[in-house]
Formats: structure tokens, C-alpha cells, sequence
């Protein structure tokens, strides 16, 4: 076959094009540090990212959910506490007035202030967390202490729950009603310690002692409860991290370029590219100057 010098040309040119190509490709890759631009690049490894990047935003957001779960259970914890300590202080109380060495003016002070105390608990019960009431199910747009029943808060019972994970759930909230709805309730065991300190019979306030003692283990049950759930949610925010790292490096083995391969790649295609430039020029060159003559 006649090697021609439109074929010598023509030849110089389609490599040369196809070496710019291939600068070009490495060269925007190494720009955005990932293999492919667009799916027709991969489209295998474009379909496998999409499936790779759905798996690490479910990641992310069990891990939003992990937060705000540990938000609600923490300041329910910390509510509790502060009821505890109240319905304590209630009992050291009781216990003062029922020695009989109180006159009436001391009893009335202390009514006065275990009187105090349960407004407290009802401020207690009023908590709020990001503006939402944690203690009233699922109407935490609504105060509880604005929705009385029979001179008494009301608390909703729905159990609120949060996914932590594929087929997770872990619920959040604690019944303000089974907590605090015998402790607030009209006539309720507050109400009736506070009737008899208006007394004189000193045996009657101490029967309430066993009625606070009982009110104070309720609570307490509910924020050994909570403390289950702040140890189990603290699990689940190990696995979710540990899996949130794995999403991310599996997404990233499939989409991210090796910087070292790709400049090293790129510097050797611009060695040939160089190259072949240089040999071109020689093999046109002759016949350009005869044309030119």
C-alpha cells in the first residue's frame, strides 16, 4: 500500500485529537476528583452511586433522628430529676409537720410552699424542647396546663416515635399523664396532704408520707425508663456512625479518582501528547515547505 502524505496527515491529526481527548478527561478529572462527569461515562458505576449515595442519606438522616431522639430523652431526664427533687422536698416537709412540735403559722407556711411545689411540677409537666411540649403525646404544639380537666392539667398519651434505623424505631416521649396526672390530679395526694397540714391531726399527715413515697417511685420508674432509652439510643448513634463511614467509603471508592494514578496518568499523556506533536511537525514539514516553494 501507498503511504500517501494526506494519510500521514490525516493520521497526525486523529491521534492528536484523540491525546487531547484524553488530556482533557484527566485533566477534568482531576479538577472535580471524580472518575466520571456524567452517566454515559460509567454507567455502571453512575447507577451504583445513585443506589450508594440513597444508602448514606438514609444514614445521614437516622443520624438526624439518633439527635433528636437523644434531645427529648435528655431533657425528659432532667425534667424528671427536677420533679423528684420537688416531690423530696415535699416529703421532708411532710416529715417536719408530722413530729407535732409546728404551730399552725409554721403549717401554713409549709402549705404554702408544698403549695409552691406543685406549680412547679405543673411548670415541669409545661416543658418544652425546640418549642414542642414533650410531656403531651402528640399534641406538642399544645400546653398541657392550658387544656384542664376537672382542675387539672392534661396530658396526652401517645407514644412518640422516632426511626433510628431501617425498621428502628425507639420511642421518645414519656406519658405526662401516667407521670404526672396523680401528682397534679384535684384531691389527689398532694391536695390531701396540703388538706390535712390545715389540721391538727398529726397522724393524718403522716399517712401521706406513704402516698408521696409511692407518687416519688412512679417518677422514678419513668426516668429508670428514660435512662434504658439514652443507653440504647447511645448504641444505635455508634452503629449509625460506623455505618455513616462505610456508606461514605464505599460511595467514595466508587466515585472518587486516585489523585496520585490520575496526575501521574496525566503527566505521561502530556509527555506524549508533547511527543507527538514534535514528530508530526517533522513528518508535515517537508512537504509544507515544498508547497510553500
Amino acid at each position: 500500500m501507498r503511504v500517501t502524505q494526506s494519510m500521514l496527515s490525516n493520521n497526525m491529526i486523529r491521534n492528536i485529537s484523540n491525546s487531547y481527548e484524553r488530556l482533557a478527561k484527566l485533566q477534568e478529572q482531576i479538577l472535580t476528583q471524580k472518575k466520571f462527569s456524567k452517566p454515559s461515562d460509567d454507567p455502571v458505576a453512575a447507577m451504583m452511586g445513585m443506589n450508594y449515595r440513597t444508602s448514606l442519606n438514609q444514614v445521614e438522616q437516622y443520624s438526624r433522628n439518633i439527635s433528636e431522639a437523644t434531645n427529648w430523652v435528655e431533657s425528659t431526664d432532667s425534667a424528671l430529676g427536677q420533679a423528684i427533687s420537688a416531690l423530696q422536698r415535699m416529703r421532708e416537709l411532710t416529715v417536719q409537720s408530722s413530729n407535732g412540735t409546728y404551730e399552725s403559722d409554721q403549717r401554713d407556711s409549709v402549705n404554702e410552699e408544698i403549695k409552691q411545689l406543685k406549680q412547679h411540677l405543673v411548670d415541669i409537666g409545661d416543658t418544652q424542647l425546640g418549642g414542642k411540649y414533650i410531656f403531651n403525646g402528640y399534641d406538642t404544639n399544645k400546653r398541657p396546663s392550658d387544656t384542664m380537666v376537672d382542675g387539672a392539667p392534661s396530658y396526652g398519651t401517645d407514644e412518640i416515635q422516632v426511626e433510628v434505623f431501617t425498621g428502628i424505631k425507639i420511642p421518645i416521649n414519656t406519658s405526662g399523664q401516667s407521670t404526672f396526672g396523680e401528682a397534679l390530679k384535684t384531691g389527689g395526694t398532694i391536695d390531701q396532704l396540703m388538706a390535712s397540714l390545715k389540721s391538727t391531726d398529726e397522724a393524718d399527715i403522716t399517712n401521706r408520707l406513704a402516698e408521696l413515697d409511692e407518687m416519688i417511685n412512679v417518677f422514678i420508674k419513668e426516668q429508670a425508663k428514660v435512662g434504658a432509652k439514652q443507653n440504647r439510643i447511645d448504641l444505635m448513634t455508634d452503629r449509625v456512625g460506623q455505618q455513616e463511614v462505610f456508606a461514605q467509603k464505599i460511595l467514595s471508592s466508587n466515585e472518587d479518582v486516585d489523585m496520585e494514578k490520575v496526575i501521574l496518568d496525566f503527566t505521561t499523556q502530556e509527555s506524549i501528547h508533547t511527543a507527538s506533536l514534535s514528530v508530526g511537525a517533522k513528518v508535515i514539514q517537508p512537504s509544507l515547505l515544498d508547497f510553500l516553494r
